[in-house]
């Protein structure tokens, strides 16, 4: 059973780590609003008929609590943390926000502290400093002006900004009490979405018209970096726990360097490595029990 869950895991994060690619690629074709419900609204239309029996009656069920939870998963997870990928890829490169990536397991230790009661130690702060100085490396290109103005590309600040949502996604998982099974939950998450995205739609206010790039993208973003992917995520981070799951996502970054190469014709630079390696370094101190 272990075994299937990382083998799950893993195919999960090189699905989410394509998704970076797609955006980037797309980022001309399909506005981040439109692409974020665009999606949102597809997960919906192939998950309810398999969950109209079922779901209104646990939804009868829930308690305060539960509905607490479950909204504060659609906030962090469901559309504005999309959104943020799709617009900050508009400002920085594949390469740069794929690394943000390893940021994760960070952001879970943190929020771990206080909503499900892990101690941080000073060997875990000491972490936390180092791959922080590993993120602003990376976000001020490694130019040494920008790094003491605290002047940053403010799509690698939304690329973060999405990895600091994601962190509380995994986080509230493990704060879970409803009966929802893993379809029933997408369909929430993917409802609240939604709801939370009609500002950002409203203010955008983009054209409709896809062409057949943005199309694809928005399929493939909705089929397997979230439906498939959120499935595998919730299934592993059941059987492994939020932080085990969490730590691997460093993972991703060379996933993603790999595909932006290949497809994209972005090559890493030395300011890329030193950061990550900043990043990787703090995440594998952090991890110090």
């Amino acid at each position: 059973m272990r075994f299937t869950a990382w083998l799950v895991l893993l195919a999960t994060l090189l699905l989410w780590s394509g998704n970076w690619i797609v955006a980037r690629a797309v980022r001309e074709d399909v506005a981040p609003g439109v692409a974020t419900v665009g999606r949102l609204i597809i997960v919906l239309l192939i998950l309810l008929p398999f969950v109209l029996r079922s779901l209104p009656a646990k939804l009868s069920r829930l308690t305060p609590r539960d509905w607490k939870v479950l909204a504060g998963l659609g906030f962090a997870g469901g559309g504005i943390h999309l959104g943020l990928q799709w617009l900050g890829l508009h400002y920085t490169t594949a390469t740069s926000a794929v690394l943000y990536l390893s940021t994760a397991p960070i952001f879970v230790l943190l929020m771990a502290a206080p909503l499900l009661t892990e101690r941080i130690g000073p060997a875990q702060w000491a972490g936390v400093a180092i791959s922080f100085t590993g993120v602003a490396i990376i976000a001020a290109h490694g130019e040494l002006e920008r790094l003491a103005a605290l002047s940053f590309n403010k799509g690698d600040l939304m690329a973060v900004g999405s990895m600091v949502m994601w962190a509380a996604y995994t986080v509230l998982l493990r704060l879970r009490r409803d009966p929802l099974e893993v379809p029933e939950l997408i369909v929430v998450v993917c409802a609240f979405g939604c709801l939370y995205m009609l500002p950002w739609v409203v203010i955008e206010n983009a054209p409709l018209r896809l062409n057949a790039a943005g199309g694809a993208a928005i399929l493939y973003s909705a089929i397997a970096s979230l439906l498939l992917a959120y499935a595998g995520w919730s299934y592993a981070v059941s059987r492994l726990g939020a932080v085990r799951a969490g730590a691997t996502m460093h993972l991703m970054p060379a996933m993603g360097v790999a595909l932006a190469a290949l497809f994209l014709g972005e090559y890493p630079q030395l300011y890329h490595f030193v950061g990550i390696g900043l990043i990787l370094g703090g995440v594998g101190l952090s991890s110090v029990k």
